[in-house]
């Protein structure tokens, strides 16, 4: 199970945390699961976050395998090795922050820290059944994280309980706090298309909270969410391709990420534009839904994950993100909640909050986490 593409044990005995491999950590290379950057100098100073783990005692444990560059969603990597999904192996662990999501779920580490761009925290936090947040955009620090430069990229954590996870972000931000909920609840449920087998494990916890606690949800449409995808695929591409694009010349690059990179490079200033002008719009959809709600709620994946025989056979599947991706463009705080189907496969219910209300999202999730009922992690042949 390479979910570790450097161990290392450094700082205090206090909590364990795993870093993810596109993250500075002084004196060891940022390879970003690259055989392209195989040679990387070692890094001369922590990035931001790993320095806030230090300086809270807690111990890092590793560097973590991830889908090359941070640019894909399986989470698989010929090279550096692919993190076994450790509650479902049938399964893909997801992308990118593969090994971030491993490294929880197999108790490596007590949280571990990852990035998203476009879903690469939350995506593999549904795939492997634990927690997973991405905090408003620049909320934390990105000095030290690959790519340099990011309108959509966001640092954030993996955890196994929502507990954890405030834990977590406590270490790696001075002054962040427990929040307390409203007295009534109002969740507002995103329109969006999903099977509906996921929809129903989302549903089913909501009303098991509705009976029980000041709870109420009702849909809500954000008319450009499905644009909102579109653009944030093109600035990933555009973004991606002015970071990495030149690694193409060192022909090292692995195959499923060298067609991206190469497509990214036909992204357009127009397209730029054009997705630009749609996250304005987008986000003044989501700041309006949330006026009238704590929080936004829906599925965190579409469907289910593929197996990892269609994605070690060359299948991809870039729509798992389509639920994700859009809060990227927009900068929101989102955080996926672990849920399992009846039939044994996980499933994760996607939280959004307003911008910088990230400690009332986490203790949200706190609340919710308390009517999931006890769940055994079997799984199921494929």
């Amino acid at each position: 199970m390479p979910i570790f593409s450097q161990p290392c044990v450094l700082g205090g005995d206090g909590l364990r945390v795993a870093v993810k491999d596109t993250i500075d950590i002084e004196q060891l290379p940022t390879r970003c699961g690259s055989r392209a950057l195989e040679d990387a100098t070692p890094a001369s100073q922590h990035a931001d976050v790993v320095a806030a783990v230090l300086q809270s005692e807690c111990q890092i444990v590793g560097k973590t395998n991830l889908h090359e560059l941070a640019y894909g969603m399986t989470g698989l990597n010929h090279w550096s090795g692919t993190p076994i999904n450790y509650r479902y192996p049938d399964l893909i662990p997801g992308g990118s922050s593969s090994g971030s999501a491993v490294a929880v779920a197999a108790a490596k580490a007590d949280f571990s820290l990852g990035t998203d761009t476009g879903g690469s925290i939350r995506v593999p936090a549904a795939c492997c059944g634990v927690y997973g947040f991405k905090p408003t955009f620049a909320r934390l620090s990105r000095r030290g994280v690959m790519p340099a430069q990011s309108s959509l990229d966001c640092v954030g954590v993996f955890a196994d309980s929502a507990e954890m996870l405030i834990k977590a972000m406590q270490a790696v931000e001075t002054g962040f706090t427990t929040a307390k909920l409203p007295d009534a609840i109002e969740l507002g449920m995103v329109e969006v298309t999903a099977d509906e087998r996921v929809h129903t494990c989302v549903l089913e916890l909501l009303q098991r909270a509705e009976k029980s606690a000041p709870i109420t949800f009702n849909s809500i449409s954000l008319a450009s969410f499905d644009d909102a995808l579109a653009a944030g695929m093109t600035l990933i591409n555009a973004e991606t391709w002015h970071a990495c694009g030149h690694l193409l010349d060192t022909g090292k690059v692995g195959s499923d990420v060298a067609v991206r990179l190469a497509n990214a490079a036909q992204t357009t200033d127009q397209q730029v534009a054009e997705a630009e002008a749609v996250r304005e719009q987008f986000t003044r959809q989501v700041d309006e839904a949330l006026r009238s709600v704590t929080a936004l709620v829906l599925p965190t994946l579409p469907t289910f994950p593929m197996t990892l025989a269609d994605a070690q056979a060359g299948k991809t599947d870039l729509m798992i993100s389509a639920l994700s991706r859009p809060f990227n463009l927009s900068g929101h705080p989102a955080l996926s909640i672990p849920l399992q189907s009846q039939d044994h496969r996980p499933v994760g219910l996607q939280l959004i909050g307003r911008k910088g209300d990230d400690e009332l999202l986490c203790e949200l999730a706190r609340y919710l986490s308390e009517f999931i009922p006890n769940q055994n992690n079997n799984y199921v042949e494929y």
